[in-house]
């Protein structure tokens, strides 16, 4: 039988490749809202960070989620996504 190929996305933190279910997606809408995308499906703009602590305060403190979405990320964003990472939610 023939692998299945393992979709790849790259952190926007740490520009690393990994497979999808290792990160996070961040989305903007097209309204310009900012969420967290558990299911990774939801429409707009999506930024991937990886799902570790250092990867989080990290682009807290260089606002990079701000960079790649083209809108200001608020802290509730970065705190939603320790939350996550807490929870154990890695999708």
């Amino acid at each position: 039988m023939k692998q299945r190929k393992i979709p790849l996305r790259k952190c926007v933190v740490t520009n690393e490749m990994k497979p999808k279910q290792e990160l996070i997606r961040v989305v903007r809408s097209p309204e310009g809202n900012v969420f967290i995308d558990p299911t990774g499906k939801q429409n707009g703009r999506g930024a991937y960070i990886s799902n570790n602590k250092e990867c989080f305060e990290l682009a807290k403190k260089k606002d990079i989620l701000s960079k790649h979405l083209n809108v200001k990320v608020s802290d509730d964003v970065y705190d939603q996504l320790e939350e996550a990472r807490q929870r154990g939610s890695s999708k």
